[in-house]
């Protein structure tokens, strides 16, 4: 049987953004394999809920909370012993599922998302609207993909408006007024 910990640094929820997801109705997995850790460690496994606002009010994301990490503890002797963070990011039927449809949904998300990838499989490439990713450069386009047109005002779009462009009664927040300092 293995001890599972628990994930509690935002690096380690960020990480396992990254790597793979399932997703049911009452919750989504998101999971990656850990580098450098020993498989055979016994606290290899390290799980983290994240169960946001729009899911209740405090008290029924506390208890959906609370029924994770029963359903974890219930089912941790038929989870795989692998080096692993997930992530589960509860939905609103948590709250009032059955506890062995949790129990099943969690069994089939950790073994899902810590199924290691093809030995030819690299990181998995970043989408642009993605955290951390490069977004597209000024490179002539837009993001609807046109080139640079330049609006009424004879700038590009996007571009600020610089400030010799502005009227003179909103060029100085205080009305031209010197403040003294």
């Amino acid at each position: 049987m293995s001890t599972i910990e628990r994930l509690r640094r935002r690096p380690d929820f960020l990480a396992a953004a990254d790597g793979r997801r399932f997703h049911t109705e009452r919750m989504t997995g998101q999971g990656r394999l850990r580098d450098g850790a020993a498989p055979d460690d016994p606290k290899a496994l390290r799980v983290g809920f994240t169960i946001t606002k729009r899911v209740g009010h405090a008290t029924e994301r506390n208890r959906i909370r609370r029924r994770l990490r029963a359903a974890v503890a219930a089912v941790a002797a038929d989870l795989p012993v692998v080096p692993a963070d997930i992530v589960l990011i509860a939905r609103r039927p948590a709250l009032d599922a059955p506890f062995d449809a949790l129990k099943d949904d969690l069994r089939r998300a950790v073994t899902a998302v810590v199924k290691p990838r093809g030995p030819d499989a690299g990181p998995r490439p970043r989408r642009s609207g993605q955290r951390g990713a490069p977004g597209p450069t000024s490179g002539g386009k837009t993001s609807g993909g046109k080139p640079d047109q330049p609006t009424p005002h004879g700038r590009a779009a996007g571009s600020p408006a610089p400030a010799a462009s502005l009227p003179q009664s909103l060029s100085n927040a205080c009305g031209g007024v010197p403040d003294g300092q």
